[in-house]
């Protein structure tokens, strides 16, 4: 007896440190192992509830190894069911001495514990068993009070009394009192965070309680499933990523982790303002279109007008001539002048060789005027069909253009036209007039 009790609590100690952080609803199972005390003293009389109910020398049957075993599980609420063996030797039956009488206990419980989670833990009891003392047994209806007293999560003792009606006559009713070890289990942790499985919401990675069971990798305070950066610590008003310059943009995010800049510009600076960060900036500190990569567009002639839009950026110009210097009124009449001289063989538009100086200086004036286009105008008297007319005007425009083409002017520059005798500017009644209508103009197109 005495080698199979040792055995026994060397198997319930194994298993109780195998066992973590108890609580009933976490741990259902307890087993409970020890001593019991079989008290036959008269239970009518009043005296077995007063100074006779602790009587253990005169009244108390004990048996001096252990002698009961139960087994019980939570089931929710308090409320626990079991069963409980016992075995005793029966030597007094009230002042009675008697000769050893085998005691045996099979119990079923219902146990009801009053507090959670505390060190002293009360509890009540009732069921009903079976017992016998010698080769007589009967059915028991029994009713008792305790209390666990914890030294950890998982182990504790146990103190309790219960009364055992007999439904029979031949088994005198009795109190049977309890003192022993026991030990919960049953739950499970499978990532031995410490919190059960069945509170944990991340079970199989170690976490932490504030967590639900979750981890905190980078130790922020932010969970890990809710962390953008598990991994770094950050604030929370980033997701926890960390913040290296400061301005508010997470390193992640940050296109200048190590600056501190500007949302709009992904978290880079823009020392000069103008909305291009320095990195992308080739002026950084002096403010300029992203058209121009951050520079101020430059004015060469500084005459006001940029050079993207000035046509003459290396000559003093003005804004309605697009930069470029205005082609005076002098030069035209200039122009203009020398175009009336030009000489046509009689009714052709090939031109006279002796006009060939006077065509060079007209090709002069508009290279100086590079920026600038003409039209050449051809123009006739009124001798002659209209028809043949418009013709020879147009014949003699486009000679006179293709000539300033072949000596360098060029073409975009050119536009020529021919009127006829449509446009007079003098009497085609009179010999001088008709030649005055017989000309070629050089006229500027306002661009």
């Amino acid at each position: 007896m005495k080698q199979l009790s040792r055995l026994l609590v060397v198997g319930l100690l194994v298993l109780a440190s195998n066992s973590i952080q108890a609580q009933d609803e976490d741990n259902p199972w307890q087993i409970g192992f020890g001593v019991n005390a079989v008290d036959f003293y008269p239970t009518g009389k009043v005296s077995s509830f007063g100074s006779q109910f602790f009587n253990a020398n005169d009244h108390w049957n004990i048996l001096p190894s252990i002698s009961y075993v139960g087994i019980s599980r939570h089931v929710g609420d308090g409320i626990s069911v079991g069963v409980r063996g016992s075995l005793n030797r029966i030597k007094k039956i009230g002042d009675l001495q008697v000769d050893d009488l085998s005691y045996y206990g099979l119990d079923g419980t219902i146990k009801y514990n009053f507090i959670k989670n505390t060190t002293i833990d009360p509890f009540v009891e009732i069921g009903g068993g079976y017992s016998w003392v010698a080769d007589i047994g009967a059915g028991t209806i029994n009713g008792g009070i305790g209390a666990n007293v914890w030294m950890n999560d998982n182990i504790g003792f146990t103190l309790q009394t219960q009364y055992k009606h007999s439904f029979e006559d031949y088994l005198l009713p009795h109190f049977q009192h309890m003192l022993g070890l026991s030990i919960k289990f049953g739950g499970s942790d499978t990532d031995g965070d410490g919190i059960y499985d069945k509170d944990d919401a991340c079970p199989e990675v170690p976490g932490l309680e504030a967590f639900n069971g979750c981890p905190d990798t980078d130790g922020d305070g932010i969970e890990d499933s809710k962390d953008a950066c598990p991994n770094e610590a950050g604030p929370k008003e980033l997701n926890g990523c960390p913040d290296s310059d400061g301005d508010g943009i997470a390193d992640k995010d940050d296109a200048c982790p190590n600056e501190a800049g500007l949302a709009a510009l992904a978290g880079c600076p823009d020392a000069d303002g103008d909305g291009i960060a320095d990195k992308d900036d080739q002026c950084p500190n002096e403010a300029g279109p992203a058209e121009n990569n951050g520079c101020p567009w430059p004015d060469r002639d500084g005459d006001g007008i940029l050079d993207k839009d000035d046509l003459c950026p290396d000559l003093v110009g003005t804004v309605a001539n697009k930069g470029c210097p205005e082609v005076t009124e002098a030069v035209r009449k200039t122009l203009n002048d020398y175009a009336k001289t030009i000489l046509f063989d009689t009714g052709k538009a090939s031109i006279k060789d002796r006009s060939a100086e006077v065509l060079n200086n007209i090709v002069a004036i508009l290279n100086e005027y590079s920026w600038a286009r003409f039209t050449i105008d051809g123009h006739t008297d009124s001798v002659g069909s209209e028809a043949l007319n418009q013709k020879l005007s147009e014949e003699r425009a486009y000679s006179v253009m293709n000539y300033l083409i072949e000596n360098g002017v060029a073409s975009s520059r050119l536009e020529a036209t021919g009127y006829g005798e449509s446009k007079p500017i003098a009497d085609n009644g009179t010999a001088s007039g008709r030649k005055t209508n017989r000309r070629v103009e050089v006229n500027l197109i306002r661009q």
